[in-house]
């Protein structure tokens, strides 16, 4: 099972805030539902998070680079 790369884009909205946090993060999965998975617990730890205070607009596979 060989891993891709995603790049994942979106916002974090939370009331302390006083705009959007965007974050645009590179993610090694095998799906992209996994990667996306992968973002909202990392996020949502790191920031203390609800799922859906986090926004996802995007998901691309990328090429990996040698």
């Amino acid at each position: 099972m060989t891993a891709k790369y995603y790049r994942v884009k979106g916002e974090i909205m939370k009331k302390k805030f006083f705009e959007p946090l965007t974050f645009n993060k590179l993610v090694a999965s095998s799906k992209k539902e996994q990667a996306v998975e992968k973002i909202l617990k990392e996020l949502g730890s790191r920031h203390r998070a609800k799922r859906h205070q986090i926004t996802i607009h995007s998901v691309q596979e990328e090429k990996p680079e040698e």
